[in-house]
């Protein structure tokens, strides 16, 4: 008959409750600080990168091992079981079916077609630039990627903005503020998944809780870029709008169909998985009916490639490999928090400063969040490193799940497109450089003349700052997880 112990790893059981460190509590805490002071380092250097990130998070995975005082097949037993962890497991297979989505929705050309609305409005200026802050939130809103959306209005917005007299910074800070509305906002976005799944929440209900917080933001975003968004020093072009002209279709927008009915469906309820099948099968049976694109572009078997299988199902997977990775590795990190004991002492010592204060609670985890996305320059590693302490500062005073969720993502969201080393602030910058090749007349705007004007971002900042201080917008959590307006009865 087999041991217990034996059979609790056959079965995949935890077997490892606890861990002793060498410098005890922080010992524990090595892996993950190790990874923090690795991506600000790679950051500083200019030279971060997914799988950069990777490799940060299995040396301080590797240098955990040499701190710990247990034995280290106890150590190893501890990490697999925290890479084991569902939270971790349920966000990939959402990120899987969201990229999926999300490359549709793009060979099917809702780009195309939104830049077209923008085209055939005739603004110019800072009427253009609200109209490109609009266009952006809401394709990030439809396809979920505030990358994606970054490199695509980069591409295609930036250069007709800057035809029609749209001043060039607030070009940019327009489409990076565009692009942190959707990453808040939508169902598919990688950070809502991930803000939902760590907090144990369902994500048709933080996205409904939510939605106040990001309206409240982007409407005074929307009339500050009008007022200063024009001002251009290229004057009307006329050949480089007729090029922009071009490159836009509205045949694109049939994709909002496919878009409208995965919002609506997650918002009534159904899984996030279901919503997304719907949504993928819908706008591969309208790329198809309307030949928008050949089938190929949504699946090919190419021999001749070193994938054999392409197409945009599959660059909706491979394009979050890395990504899925990392969150495993730092989830691992997280559960070796709470093995070695970190976690309880870094929760004691603010409690104690905390004492009865829900406003301080807050504050707490408005500052950790607001902390690690400073850091980290990838604001979905950011989100999964701060998580945990988010989860047990929250569930120890009762904050409602959706609450504890927003908190983390908004500020997610929002600090990713803002500061200068953040990913897709480069990532856009270093696009807009591409399009000069292409654009002689096209100026490029430096990461950091843009952060101060990624209106979307600092209102989200400023507004979360205001709730968790004032108590705006706060629900506590029931015994079966309902919304309380007063803390629960013990």
């Amino acid at each position: 008959m087999p041991k217990d112990e034996d059979l609790e790893k056959a079965t995949g059981e935890a077997t490892v409750q606890s861990l002793e460190f060498r410098l005890g509590a922080f010992g524990a805490a090595i892996p993950l600080l190790f990874f923090v002071v690795w991506a600000i380092t790679i950051s500083v250097l200019q030279l971060s990168s997914e799988v950069g990130l990777v490799l940060g998070a299995v040396i301080g995975l590797t240098l955990g091992l040499f701190f710990c005082k247990s034995k280290w097949e106890n150590f190893a037993q501890g990490l697999f079981d925290g890479l084991a962890q569902p939270v971790g497991v349920v966000a990939i297979v959402a990120w899987f079916y969201a990229g999926m989505f999300a490359q549709v929705l793009q060979v099917g050309g809702l780009v195309e077609g939104l830049v077209w609305v923008g085209s055939i409005t005739g603004l110019s200026g800072g009427l253009f630039v609200a109209l490109t802050f609009l266009l952006s939130a809401t394709f990030s809103t439809a396809v979920g990627t505030g990358y994606g959306t970054t490199v695509a209005f980069s591409t295609l917005m930036y250069p007709a903005g800057i035809a029609v007299e749209a001043d060039p910074v607030f070009m940019f800070a327009a489409i990076l503020a565009g692009a942190v509305f959707g990453d808040n906002l939508a169902p598919v976005s990688d950070t809502t998944i991930v803000s939902a799944v760590t907090q144990d929440a369902d994500v048709p209900g933080v996205v409904r809780s939510r939605f106040k917080y990001a309206i409240a933001a982007a409407i005074p975003a929307t009339i500050l870029f009008a007022i200063f968004g024009g001002g251009g020093n290229i004057q009307g072009d006329a050949g480089a709008i007729q090029s922009m002209a071009e490159s836009t279709n509205p045949n694109g927008l049939i994709m909002l169909i496919p878009f409208a009915l995965v919002l609506i469906l997650a918002l009534r309820g159904h899984h996030l998985l279901t919503s997304l099948t719907w949504g993928i099968v819908s706008a591969i049976i309208l790329i198809a009916i309307l030949q928008i694109q050949p089938l190929t572009a949504i699946l090919n078997f190419n021999p001749d490639s070193d994938m054999i299988v392409e197409g945009a199902l599959v660059s909706g997977i491979t394009g979050y490999f890395n990504m899925a990775i990392l969150i495993l590795l730092i989830v691992a990190a997280g559960h070796l928090l709470k093995l070695g004991g970190t976690m309880e002492v870094i929760t004691k010592a603010l409690i104690k400063w905390i004492k009865a204060s829900i406003r301080k609670a807050e504050f707490s985890i408005w500052c950790l969040v607001a902390l690690l996305n400073s850091a980290i320059t990838i604001n979905t590693a950011a989100e999964i490193a701060a998580a945990p302490f988010v989860r047990e500062l929250g569930t120890k005073y009762k904050i409602h799940r959706y609450r504890r969720a927003n908190m983390l993502d908004a500020i997610t969201s929002a600090l990713g497109y803002i500061f200068p080393w953040g990913a897709p602030v480069l990532l856009g910058w270093s696009t807009i450089q591409t399009m000069q090749e292409q654009y002689e007349w096209l100026p490029v705007v430096d990461p950091t003349s843009v952060f101060p004007f990624v209106f979307q971002g600092w209102f989200l900042v400023i507004i979360m700052l205001i709730a968790a201080l004032t108590g705006w917008g706060l629900r506590y959590e029931g015994k079966n997880g309902e919304e309380l307006r007063e803390p629960p009865q013990d």
